[in-house]
């Protein structure tokens, strides 16, 4: 796992973008992302993910960062990206 620095030094779009960069990762679309958009889709729920929560979410599957510390840079994204 890499140690990343506390959100409030960068923002968390930067930090996210640092380490895919850092580690070479991009999102690619998977089987299981086209199953959780049906899914989401017949739940009634309309849930698009931008490109910085894709890296994000790239970087959690590729190990480099822990569930604990995606949910806490998605937390402060969303918090910083506004409504």
């Amino acid at each position: 796992m890499v140690e990343i620095a506390p959100v409030s030094l960068r923002s968390a779009n930067d930090e996210i973008l640092a380490l895919a960069r850092k580690h070479g990762v991009s999102y690619q679309f998977t089987k299981l992302d086209e199953l959780g958009n049906a899914m989401s889709r017949l739940a009634g729920d309309d849930v698009k993910l931008d490109d910085t929560e894709l890296l994000l979410l790239a970087l959690e599957r590729a190990g480099h960062l822990s569930t604990k510390d995606a949910n806490r840079l998605h937390a402060a994204y969303m918090r910083q990206r506004g409504p």
